[in-house]
């Protein structure tokens, strides 16, 4: 089995900084993307960001500029640097994965638990 162990979030002020990481463990060959996404306070979940093994990024452009999304492959670990916090960031923000197993083996897309982040006006 594999799991997605969130950490980091919590309570940020308006205009300042938090960071989240996410490592992952278990029955593991190699990772793709992995990437964070959040879920607003009725709203569906949306994507913040994502990395790809080689380095490649992508963001929403509502954190383009303010956040920044970088990994570990040594430690299958993804960090994501969220600075200059609005209170409409404030969310519950998921890790995801797409991990293979075994060699030669299927991809699944595994997901974090979900850790707060609220932002203060």
């Amino acid at each position: 089995q594999v799991q997605l162990v969130e950490s980091g979030g919590g309570l940020g002020q308006n205009g300042g900084s938090l960071s989240l990481s996410c490592a992952a463990s278990g029955t593991i060959f190699n990772i793709a993307t992995m990437g964070w996404y959040r879920q607003p306070p009725g709203k569906q979940r949306e994507l913040v960001a994502t990395i790809t093994s080689g380095g490649s990024t992508n963001y929403a452009d509502s954190v383009k500029g303010r956040f920044t999304i970088s990994r570990d492959n040594a430690k299958n670990t993804v960090y994501l640097q969220m600075n200059s916090l609005k209170p409409e960031d404030t969310a519950v923000y998921y890790c995801n994965a797409e991990i293979r197993r075994v060699r030669f083996g299927a991809w699944y897309s595994d997901w974090g638990q979900g850790t707060q982040v609220t932002v203060s006006s």
